[in-house]
């Protein structure tokens, strides 16, 4: 893994760059957005940068430069914060969108505008809806909406969605062009640099992330976990800080409300006589000062929005009977001693209201009067007894669009600050458990134990990570590394155990060899030349492609180390037979065939000892099978063909031709050519043919081995 940054001084610099391309790209938006507004075009560009910012910095920085973008403008216009979330999509849109390639060329650039138009005029319409109800907007906004009116859109949501998503596809097209164009004017090594990566190890190239990333879990990666869980915890807290918040405003506008609505009442209670109520309900505009008291009430009712009626009423069982009811502009009111029904929202003060007491404001909704909030105030004669209620309904239309203006900016600002938090966290997730991880993974899945090269590379590679995130993931680096270290040592100081009990089972096969050849006076170094020229027979089958299925590199070794052995029965032999300078009688000739059978008692009393030592195997199979013939006519138990174990087909070729260019008492050494033609005359009755052949191939090899024993013996 070949670092790209090292050491603080890089990756301060790294983040130094990060930052002033953020600020670069939240100034950028500011310009662009009031330079669209000097010039006058019907656009905002405000999201270039922001696009910029996501592409090149990724999710942080995309989201940090779409928030304080917004708070930059609301310099200019005191919404835009709540617009924020709006710009803090796009940013993380322009980074997921980056990530998957689509601002390598600029068709597929293109085909991410109607996704960003999505998010700023779909969502931001919905967003206004939310906020403001039916809004204006700007000239060419509303002659859009016009127009899609004039085609029979009669819903007004729709209208305006429409003309603003429109709208802002055209915003986006062009925000698009610019912000693709300035990715690719700039160089490949800038860009790379501009990216926000958090490092707590060493630096790893791009194709090493990519490959740590690339393991597969088996039911669901950290990152989503982490993701799931910090946003659901976000939620929790959201919607119970909202939920509170909504409640607390709610409160306050309901007591804000009845407390209007009190002073209200009082006032138009002051304009009245109340001891002249009864003259009010038979005279009604007749009574002296009535019609200046309805007219001053009807200027209270005007001077407020949220006012909708106002009216004196004086309760009795049978109804409530109309003291003053001022007209309205868009019905008349109601003539005094009119008789209404009592209305069902105040069942259940109706008791208080017929005692003359004071009740709490109604909240009521019918098809008839609408949504309402009432206040009624009981107002008392000289004697201080309840005459009638001087009474207000305040319209809750308003108030209710208020509350959800007020809810839809407190959820705008929650989920700008929740993604805000996210970016931020997955940031340090990554950078600090995730990547971590995932390098530690990697590492150990690339680790060999083939070589001692491979293993001191691997080791290598997991000390060079030198993660430093300072909790439980560096402890847990720190005991793989140490484990590995340990284990790589361990392994070395085995292996070179192992290679010490080879050597010394090698020297005592030589020694138990020796053993033999010093009782066998003519036999000299036959044990060592035969184990040489086996080697040289199975290299040479393997050159050739044959047998290549048994010819592993274990079985070559296994015949090679134990080939010494073939002739170990000979220790159970007479020595009268053994160097006897004449011909053997066939009697003698018996005994002496008995040597394989003896030798394989010796190796299988050895496997007793020694059951896990692979090349005891092939052991046996030389010193029981090594003078079988391939026709079937050997000894001792008259095999024939491949039914000859491999091994003693290659000694049995290996053993005659030595026997051949060597000295005995009966006769001289064979010359090489002499001993060769006899090889190659017994390939196929006495020799597996190919073993003969191969051996016969490899005749240069084969005259390294016999000069080299000439040269000792001279």
């Amino acid at each position: 893994m070949t670092p790209v940054l090292k050491g603080t001084a890089g990756k301060k610099n790294h983040f130094l760059a990060c930052l002033v391309f953020s600020v670069c790209c939240i100034v950028l938006n500011f310009a662009l957005r009031n330079l669209a507004a000097l010039i006058g075009i019907p656009l905002y560009l405000d999201s270039v940068g922001t696009i910029l910012a996501g592409a090149l910095g990724g999710y942080l920085p995309g989201v940090l430069v779409g928030y304080f973008s917004n708070l930059l403008l609301n310099l200019t216009s005191d919404t835009a914060q709540f617009y924020a979330v709006i710009s803090i999509l796009i940013g993380a849109l322009a980074a997921f969108l980056h990530r998957k390639g689509w601002f390598r060329s600029f068709p597929r650039a293109l085909c991410s505008v109607p996704l960003f138009a999505l998010i700023g005029g779909g969502l931001g319409s919905v967003l206004t809806y939310c906020l403001y109800g039916r809004g204006e907007g700007a000239e060419l906004s509303m002659s859009l909406v016009r127009f899609f009116e004039q085609q029979g859109l009669q819903d007004v949501f729709l209208r305006q969605l429409s003309a603003d998503f429109l709208l802002d596809l055209a915003d986006k097209l062009v925000t698009v062009v610019l912000a693709f164009l300035i990715i690719r004017r700039l160089p490949d090594s800038l860009r790379y640099s501009l990216y926000l990566r958090i490092w707590q190890q060493n630096p790893m190239e791009r194709e090493e992330r990519r490959a740590s990333r690339s393991f597969k879990a088996r039911l669901l990666s950290l990152r989503p976990k982490f993701m799931i869980l910090i946003t659901a915890a976000m939620l929790i807290v959201a919607v119970i800080t909202t939920a509170i918040g909504y409640r607390l405003y709610k409160n306050s506008i309901f007591e804000n409300e009845a407390k209007m609505g009190a002073g209200v009442t009082r006032t138009l209670a002051s304009f009245m006589d109340p001891d002249r109520v009864d003259e009010y309900l038979a005279l009604g505009d007749a009574a002296p000062g009535y019609q200046e008291a309805e007219q001053a009430m009807a200027q209270v009712r005007d001077s407020s929005e949220d006012i909708k009626y106002v009216y004196v009423y004086q309760i009795r069982p049978d109804g409530c009977h109309v003291v003053f009811d001022p007209d309205t502009a868009d019905e008349p009111g109601s003539d005094p001693g009119t008789v209404m029904e009592f209305d069902p929202a105040f069942a259940g003060e109706l008791e208080n209201l017929l005692a003359g007491r004071e009740i709490k404001p109604v909240n009521s909704n019918t098809e008839e009067w609408g949504w309402l909030y009432t206040i009624y105030t009981p107002v008392r004669d000289s004697s201080g007894k309840t005459v009638c209620y001087a009474c207000v309904d305040i319209s809750m239309d308003k108030i209710m669009n208020d509350m959800a203006s007020y809810l839809t900016k407190v959820l705008s600002l929650f989920a700008g600050f929740i993604a805000i938090l996210l970016a931020a966290f997955l940031l340090l997730a990554d950078s600090g458990i995730i990547q971590p991880i995932n390098s530690m993974a990697l590492a150990s899945n690339r680790f060999a134990f083939d070589s001692a090269a491979r293993r001191e590379e691997g080791l290598h590679q997991l000390q060079a990570l030198d993660i430093h995130t300072g909790d439980e993931i560096e402890n847990l680096y720190d005991a793989i590394t140490q484990t590995t270290e340990e284990s790589v040592r361990y392994i070395a100081e085995s292996q070179e155990k192992n290679a010490t009990i080879a050597r010394m089972q090698e020297n005592l096969i030589l020694v138990l060899a020796d053993m033999v050849e010093s009782r066998d006076q003519f036999t000299g170094d036959h044990v060592k030349n035969t184990s040489e020229y086996t080697l040289i027979i199975m290299n040479q089958l393997k050159k050739e492609g044959i047998y290549t299925d048994q010819l592993t590199d274990e079985f070559v070794r296994n015949v090679y180390h134990s080939a010494p052995l073939h002739d170990i029965g000979k220790i159970r032999v007479s020595d009268t037979i053994l160097n006897k300078p004449g011909k053997l009688t066939d009697e003698e000739f018996e005994t002496m065939k008995l040597h394989t059978v003896y030798g394989r008692d010796v190796i299988e009393n050895a496997k007793k000892a020694t059951p896990d030592v692979s090349y005891l195997n092939e052991a046996e199979n030389l010193s029981l099978y090594h003078h079988e013939k391939w026709n079937g006519k050997g000894y001792p138990q008259g095999l024939s063909g491949e039914d000859i174990p491999l091994s003693a087909r290659i000694m049995a070729v290996a053993d005659v031709f030595d026997a051949l260019v060597s000295k005995r008492s009966y006769k001289d050494p064979f010359p090489f050519e002499k001993a060769m033609d006899i090889i190659r005359e017994g390939a196929g009755s006495h020799f597996d043919p190919y073993v003969a052949g191969a051996f016969e191939h490899a005749e240069a090899e084969v005259r390294k081995v016999l000069s080299g024993r000439q040269g000792e013996e001279k």
